[in-house]
This record gives C-alpha cells, structure tokens and sequence, in this order.
C-alpha cells in the first residue's frame, strides 16, 4: 500500500533537495512527532491536542458561577437563569489556581529562609504547603529543618512527637509511603515532618543527615517545602541551599524586618547563590507594621532584585501564633498565598494546565 503524502509547507530549505518524484508542497514521512498546540486566543479554532481534553478544561466548574458582588446577587436571584460570569478578582485566582497545578518534570525542594526570627517564616511555610497541597493532586510535604526546636508540625498539626530525628533512626528501613508516614502527621492534604524537639538532639542535624531525609522524601513526595532556620551558616541551611529548586525570602514590614531580608538576599548572592536570588520570591508579612514605614518603597526595593513581591495582610487568625487552619485565614490572606504559590509553581519547569 502506498505510504500517504504528508504535506510539510514548513519544511527546512537547507535539508536538501527532496527525494526524486516528491512534489516540492509533499514529502513521504512518517507520523508527526506530538507537538503542544500553538498558543491563541480563547476560542482559537485551530487544532488542540488532546491532552487538552481534561475534567479541568471542558467541563463546568462551580466557580463559574460568581461567589460574590451583584454578580452573584443576579444569578441569585434569576434562580441561576441568568449567569454574568465570574468577575476579574475570581477570574485571577482562577488563573492562580491553574499556575499552581503546573506539571511536575521530577520532585521539587521549595526553601522558605530569613535570617531574622519572628517574621513570619513558619507560618509562610505552613500557609504556602497547605495552599500547594489543596490545589495540586500530587503529594507535598513540609519539612521543619529548623535545629533549633521548629514549630511547623505544633502550627500544623499540634503534634511533635515523632520527629525527623526518628525517621534518620530508622532511615535504612523506609522501603514505601507507608513506612514514611509513620513519621510524619497530616494537616489537611498536607504531610507534615516535624524537627527534633530536644535541643540537645536537633543540633546534630547536619547538611549530610538533611540530605539524607531529602532523597527519601523525593521517592515519594513530589513537593517538599522546607522551613530552615535562621542560622545561614549553619550546616543544615547548607543543605537546604544546595538542593533547593526554589526560594523564599520572608520578611516584614518594618525597617528591621525588611533590613534583614535584603541582608539575606546580600547573604546569598556572596555565596553564590546569585541564579537562585534573582529567582526567588520576597514575601513581607505585615503582621507588624507601621504607617511610618513606605510599603511602596520597599516593594521597588525588592522587586529590582527578585522575580516577585508578595504582601500578606495582618491577619487575626495567623498572628494568634497558634494551629493553622487555611480555612480559617481572611480571603486577603488565602488571596496573597495563592499569588506566593503561583510565582513559586512557575519556577517548577513544567507546562501550565491549558486555560479553560
């Protein structure tokens, strides 16, 4: 049977003449490599692949009908007859939503880092894994790499009982899912690893034993967010710095808060890490804050510097210091970490979910 012409208008002039008896418009060829529809506007009729057709894209979603506003009173009130659509704010997170469900080429290690306690640093740590793991449906899992007796998994969960240090204790036995989940606990659909309690017993948490937790983790978790601490030189961090794939600078703002994550961004860029910084995400949590203090003016500072600046408003819920429920969190607070979220998936390399 004759093989059939594949007409190749695009065809590269400097391959050469064509075989004799192919007409210049066709060559013979086998199936075209799958190649990602080009990029065009919403209702582009040219050809889609059909990897497009997912749950996601073509079918209706509840957040199609408006949450809020006199869009969701009209709809309300037509008995759903009349629909306007979503509106702009609901429109962005949407668009959030679907940055933050990025493919995954391989495992990915987030480092959230300050060399300044009490900004906030836990608590980013604990908000960004558990807006990840409510929008992804892979796994993801917080570390707490603090040695200094880290309260991640107590934000979390309220439990610290099982700890890093037992799963290094037991490190040669992890052989699936199950034998790591005997270390860790569960907030939400987030996997929660907490640190050594015992001062004493946390210090030996050096780079190689971080190191070693990490390639367990990367068997079977696609995301691992870490929450270091605020030594930089200390051989943990050293660790975090070497394998991460992202970063996360928390700050505040205030002059000693800001001062201090510019300092860590200083910090980073004299050793090395001058790729990682201007990739990375600036989170300024106004949890303390002043009138006195310009916020304009130390957006510009940290946006001539890093790839995004992100604010999180003050919010009752958060400044508690207690357990952490992302359901609990203001809408502006649930808005400002999807935004930390999406800047933190663009950096995973894969390609974003198609935009319905």
């Amino acid at each position: 049977m004759p093989k059939r012409a594949i007409a190749r208008p695009d065809r590269d002039p400097s391959a050469g003449p064509l075989p004799p008896g192919v007409a210049p418009e066709a060559e013979f060829a086998g199936p075209p490599a799958p190649e990602l529809p080009p990029a065009g506007p919403p209702g582009d009729p040219r050809a889609a692949s059909a990897s497009e057709l997912t749950d996601y894209t073509i079918v209706r979603r509840r957040s199609d009908r408006p949450r809020r506003g006199w869009r969701r009173a009209l709809y309300l009130a037509t008995g759903g007859t009349v629909n306007p659509g979503i509106g702009p704010v609901e429109l962005r997170r949407q668009d959030f939503a679907r940055r933050i469900r990025r493919q995954l080429p391989g495992p990915r290690q987030i480092a959230v880092v300050s060399m300044k306690g009490g900004v906030g640093k836990t608590t980013v740590t604990a908000m960004l894994g558990l807006t990840l793991a409510e929008h992804r449906g892979d796994r993801v899992i917080a570390l707490d790499a603090n040695p200094d007796a880290g309260t991640l998994a107590e934000r979390l969960t309220g439990r610290s009982d099982v700890t890093v240090r037992d799963l290094l204790d037991n490190i040669g036995s992890l052989g699936s899912l199950s034998d790591v989940a005997r270390f860790t606990t569960l907030a939400g659909r987030l996997q929660v690893l907490a640190s050594e309690q015992d001062p004493a017993r946390g210090e030996a948490f050096d780079r190689a034993e971080y190191q070693q937790v990490c390639a367990v983790l990367a068997r079977f978790y696609n995301i691992v967010v870490t929450d270091s601490g605020t030594g930089m030189v200390h051989s943990a961090m050293d660790g975090t710095l070497a394998l991460a794939n992202g970063l996360v600078v928390v700050g505040s703002l205030t002059v000693d808060g800001a001062s201090r994550a510019s300092k860590t961004l200083d910090w980073l860029v004299a050793h090395g890490f001058e790729d990682m910084v201007a990739r990375s995400v600036v989170v300024l949590s106004r949890d303390r804050t002043s009138r006195e203090i310009d916020a304009g003016r130390l957006r510009a500072h940290f946006a001539t510097r890093v790839r995004g600046v992100v604010e999180i408003p003050h919010d009752p819920h958060l400044a508690t210091g207690a357990r952490i429920d992302l359901a609990a969190a203001s809408q502006a607070t649930a808005d400002a970490f999807l935004e930390v979220a999406a800047l933190v998936a663009d950096e995973f390399g894969g390609l974003p979910m198609p935009r319905p």
